[in-house]
This record gives C-alpha cells, sequence and structure tokens, in this order.
C-alpha cells in the first residue's frame, strides 16, 4: 500500500486534475448547455475536502495539480485551497500547480496565484473577434477576458493559449490566432472537439475540423518541426521555424495519445475518472467522509487506478460521434 500509482498498463500516475466547481460565467457551446443545471452546493466537496484528497494524492506520487471546473476562479474562497497547495511546493512534494481558466478572473486574481506558487495558467480562447466569442461563449465579454490575459502576463505568469478548433467557427481565424500568439509570446495549443454532453442543437459533427487538417493549412505557410517536449500534458508540439513559436496538438479523435496518459480526473464531487474518455469512475467522497483517517481513502483510489483503462474511444470517422459521453465537460473538469 506504499508504492507509487501505477496503472495496469505500467503507467506512473504523477498528474491529477481537480475540477473545483462545475459553475461557469460562460456557456460555451461544446462544453454547456445554455441552460445548465448545476449541484447543489452541498453535494460539493469543501475546500478543506480538496484539500484532503489532493494532499492524499500527493502523498501517493501525484506530483502536478492542474486546477480546473467549470470556471476555477468563480468558487468562492478559491485562493483558500491555492494557498494550501502551496505548502506541497514549498516542501518539494509537488513539482507544479497551475489551472486551465477562461481568463475573466485572471485580472483579480493573477497576483494572488503568483504568490501561491502558480507559474504558468492555460486561458480557452477560440477566437478573437468579439461577435463570434460572444456566439461561442454565449454569456463570455472577450474584452474581459483580454484585460485578464494582460493582468496575467504582467504579474508574471506565462500564458498558455488552449483553442478548441470548431469548424465554421474559428476556421478562417488559424492565422490571426497564430499571428497574435507570437506577438504576445503565449504559446498555443489547438484541440479537438470531443463528443462529450448533450449540446441540444449543437452538432458535433459539424463542429469537427481535424486538426491533421490544420496543420496542413498552417504548412502551407510555416515551416514545421516536431518536437519532443513533454509537460505532462496529451499535446504533442511542433515549432513554426519562421516566428519560432510553439505550437501544440491535442488530438484525441485523429491521433489518439493514450500511450503515455498519466493522470486522472478528481471531480468537484468527488468521483475519479481514470480516463476522459469513459464513463467508468470511482466515489472518492464515501470513503473520504467516512473515515477519519486516509486508509480507507488510499484503498479506494488504489483500486481506481487499478482500473485505469488503455484509452478512450472516441470516433468520428463513422459519420457519427462514437464513444460520445452523456457527462458535460464542466462536470469532469476541463
Amino acid at each position: 500500500m506504499t508504492g507509487p500509482l501505477i496503472d495496469p498498463f505500467a503507467r506512473a500516475i504523477r498528474y491529477l486534475r481537480v475540477s473545483v466547481t462545475d459553475r461557469c460565467d460562460f456557456r460555451c457551446v461544446y462544453c454547456m448547455s445554455e441552460n445548465m443545471t448545476f449541484l447543489p452546493k452541498k453535494e460539493l466537496l469543501t475546500l478543506e475536502e480538496l484539500d484532503r484528497l489532493s494532499t492524499t494524492f500527493i502523498r501517493m506520487g501525484v506530483e502536478k495539480l492542474r486546477i480546473t471546473g467549470g470556471e476555477p476562479l468563480v468558487r468562492r474562497e478559491i485562493m483558500t485551497y491555492f494557498k494550501a497547495m502551496s505548502r506541497h511546493l514549498e516542501s518539494g512534494a509537488l513539482k507544479e500547480l497551475t489551472l486551465t481558466t477562461n481568463g475573466s478572473q485572471l485580472a483579480r486574481f493573477a497576483d494572488d496565484l503568483v504568490a501561491m506558487g502558480v507559474r504558468r495558467v492555460n486561458v480557452s480562447l477560440d477566437t478573437l473577434d468579439k461577435a463570434k466569442f460572444q456566439k461561442i461563449t454565449r454569456w463570455g465579454r472577450l474584452d474581459q477576458v483580454l484585460k485578464g490575459i494582460e493582468a496575467a502576463r504582467e504579474a508574471g505568469l506565462a500564458v498558455k493559449i488552449n483553442t478548441v478548433a470548431l469548424k465554421g467557427e474559428n476556421d478562417d481565424e488559424l492565422f490571426p490566432l497564430v499571428d497574435w500568439c507570437a506577438a504576445e509570446g503565449h504559446d498555443l495549443t489547438f484541440i479537438e472537439v470531443m463528443p462529450m454532453g448533450d449540446m441540444g442543437e449543437e452538432d458535433r459533427l459539424d463542429q469537427y475540423w481535424s486538426l491533421k487538417d490544420l496543420r496542413a493549412q498552417l504548412a502551407e505557410r510555416y515551416t514545421i518541426t516536431d518536437l519532443p517536449d513533454q509537460t505532462g500534458g496529451p499535446a504533442r508540439y511542433v515549432r513554426l521555424e519562421e516566428s519560432g513559436q510553439r505550437i501544440g496538438f491535442i488530438t484525441p479523435l485523429t491521433h489518439n495519445f493514450c500511450e503515455s496518459c498519466n493522470r486522472v480526473r478528481l471531480t468537484c464531487t468527488g468521483e475519479l475518472y481514470m480516463c476522459l474518455g469513459q464513463e467508468d469512475m470511482a466515489d472518492l467522497r464515501t470513503p473520504l467522509r467516512a473515515n477519519p483517517d486516509d486508509e480507507a481513502l488510499e484503498a479506494a483510489i488504489r483500486a481506481a487506478i487499478a482500473r485505469k483503462p488503455k484509452g478512450h474511444d472516441f470516433d468520428y470517422s463513422r459519420q457519427r460521434a462514437d464513444g460520445k459521453m452523456t457527462r458535460h465537460m464542466s462536470h469532469t473538469g476541463g
């Protein structure tokens, strides 16, 4: 019971993504329904419970924590949790504490995040066009996000832009987005849209823009060099030689990245998903709340990791969204 967390395919689990809330101040078309029903607050783990769970994972070998949501920075008193996690950075047990955000609250929290030991953030940004931003996010305000990104940079945070590739929405902005990130000094990662959640009128097949095609478009203008860079996540990176910038590709559909998966996802209700693209999960809230010590919790975590699958089953090749997950992306954590 004291060994590292190793899954059935000999992958060491070093990376935990922690969703601290299912709530968000946007309603992005690929992530949420417009009229979402959020969880009752009593079902959410308290900040103290999130601390205890995260600390247990760190004790069991997790070295990287990424805080997600929903939008993590809309959770009340969330800096209390970041401060709690910063003690593991100071001890050396945790190598990185970071988060993924929509950027709307970065102007408020950028300095605090740096003080807590955060050194880089991922910001979800799918367009630089105000009208399209409003359409994609439904509730979003582009100016607020851009101000947040600027505040993050001024505070000393490295910013990576995450852009979901959406056919018919931002496929005409490929080069403007690349050029803007180069000018601002941000890395940029493109992500294929994943078949998760009931989006009502939104059709996944209509949204799907293959990153194989996107890369081919980039190659028309740039010399592309593959890079060996690994950041612990699923992205594969290239360098655009003419600008020197780094571009990432997260390709769950055109190129399954599961062979190197070293991460699991904890929801804000204490469910542990061993794979983003599978429904199997483990309830950690029950052993957490039922026992004052962590023995049962650690046993539940080890039993869950022993069920981690080899990979997901996302597939659009048969003109339907095979492997579709019924839960929304915001439930598991973006």
